[in-house]
This record gives structure tokens, sequence and C-alpha cells, in this order.
């Protein structure tokens, strides 16, 4: 019986993230959130100098990236040291109360993070980005490019730092764990472009926020159920991810601006001259 309730968490940790996705999509205004909208239209970026804007993209996403790694090789000695004391029970109780089955079907999920995975679902959409933007459409492609680059050379410098031996099912496991890092990397960083580009609503941010949070749950519970890396990497590959994530947002919305809540498409370029006609101006 107890087995059968590993497998349930799977479907039941989805239906959680669903269900707090929609109260909070809920919560947000059925219109357009007309004051952000405003915001941004009165306030068009539309910058020439892309040079300057790709350095700013290298400088503020390089900073948050040397941040984070930083951060992770603090927090990897006390995990290396004393992480077994929590990681060994619960290997111990995964692989008692595993379904062989069940264990059939995570590894087909499990794929969903793995490197040439996520590095082909980056760069189409890159490639697609790249042609639906309105404006800078350069900053998709070189966003998603310099995130992946990111990833790798600080993941595998990370890697090597931090020697901790994986679970014996795989004894070259990696601190912090690499799926679950990459699905909340690009996939979070995916998410925020298309929503800031075709929503820019509460609602959307809600949609779009719940779906990253589905993928990085689903990938956490493959790793930990195939035994593919300790429980602690696992955590701190999420936690890894959502560090490398906040920069490349931050440098987005820095270079394009805010998002224009529910504007369509050209909206936001026509919306101030409307407003002056109207006024008489």
């Amino acid at each position: 019986m107890r087995r059968y309730l590993l497998v349930a968490l799977w479907p039941a940790g989805l239906a959680a993230i669903a269900a707090v996705t929609v109260a909070a999509a809920r919560r947000g205004p059925a219109a357009p959130d007309r004051a952000a909208a405003d915001f941004a239209s009165d306030f068009p970026v539309v910058s020439s100098d892309w040079v300057a804007d790709l350095v700013r993209l290298a400088a503020i996403s390089g900073a948050g990236v040397a941040a984070s790694y930083k951060i992770m090789e603090l927090l990897g000695r006390p995990v290396v040291d004393h992480g077994l004391t929590i990681d060994e029970p619960l290997f111990r109780w995964t692989e008692d109360h595993r379904v062989s089955w069940w264990a059939a079907v995570m590894r087909r999920l499990n794929t969903v993070g793995n490197v040439w995975t996520t590095w082909g679902a980056a760069g189409a959409a890159a490639a697609c980005l790249g042609v639906s933007w309105r404006q800078q459409r350069w900053l998709p492609p070189a966003a998603l490019g310099a995130a992946l680059l990111a990833d790798h050379v600080a993941t595998t410098r990370l890697h090597r730092k931090i020697r901790r031996p994986g679970p014996p099912p795989n004894p070259l496991g990696t601190y912090p764990a690499g799926g679950p890092d990459r699905i909340v990397l690009f996939s979070g960083l995916i998410a925020y472009l298309l929503w800031r580009e075709f929503s820019g609503s509460r609602r959307g941010k809600a949609c779009a926020t719940g779906a990253v949070a589905a993928l990085a749950f689903s990938q956490a519970y493959c790793r930990q159920y195939l035994s593919q890396h300790w429980f602690i990497d696992i955590v701190c590959g999420l936690v890894y991810g959502a560090l490398l994530l906040g920069p490349f947002i931050a440098a987005v919305r820095l270079i394009a601006g805010p998002a224009a809540a529910g504007a369509a498409p050209g909206q936001a370029d026509v919306a101030p001259i409307l407003r002056r006609v109207a006024a008489g101006r």
C-alpha cells in the first residue's frame, strides 16, 4: 500500500500546483491591468543601440550567475558534510517502495530535463520568439543563448568544485542536480518571454508560473523516484535554477521595459497616439 502512496505523490503534487494556479489566476483581474498597460505604452522601449543593450545583458546576467555560483559553492560544504543524514533514509525508503511499471513511466518523463532536451527546447524557443517579438527581436535568442552558456559553464565548474558521489544507482550524481536546474532556468525564461510579449496580465503570470512549477516538480519527482540524485541535491538544483533565472529576467526587463499588460500586437505602439488624439492634442 505504501508503494502506491509514493506513486500517488506525483499526481497529487501536480493537482496541488494546478489548484494553486487556478486560485491565483481567478484572483487576477479578468480585464487587462490598464494601469500597467498605460505605463508601459507611455514609455515604449525602442533602442537602436543593440550593442549597448547586449553589453548590459551580459553584465547583469554575468554578475547574477557569479553570485549564484558563489551561493551554491558556500552551500556545498555543509551538504557534503551532513547531507547523508537526510538523503540516505529517503533513498532507502524510495528503493523499498519503488514500483517497476511506474519507474518505467518515470524514466520516460525524466528525459524532459536531460541536457539535449532542454537545449533543443531553448533553441526552438529562441528561433520562434526571435521571429514573433515586435521589437528587439535579437533579445530572446540572446537571453536564451546566454542562459545556456552560463548554465553549462557555471554548473560544470560547480560539479568539479563540489565532488559529491551520488546514490548507488548513479554514483556519478552531481551537486546540484542538473535536470531540475535546467527545467527551472529554461522553462522559466521561456515562460517569462512568452508572458511579457503575448499577455502581461496577472492572470497570465499565474498560469506561466504554475506551468513552470509543475514541470519543476515533475522533474524533481522523477529524479528522486529513480534515485538519480540525492534528495538534497535535487532541492539544491531547483534553488540553483531559480537563482540563475532571476538575473536573466531582470536583464530582459531592464532592456525591454515592463510588459504591456493585455496588449495585443501593436497595441502598445498606438495607445499613446490614440490617447493624445482623444485629448485633442
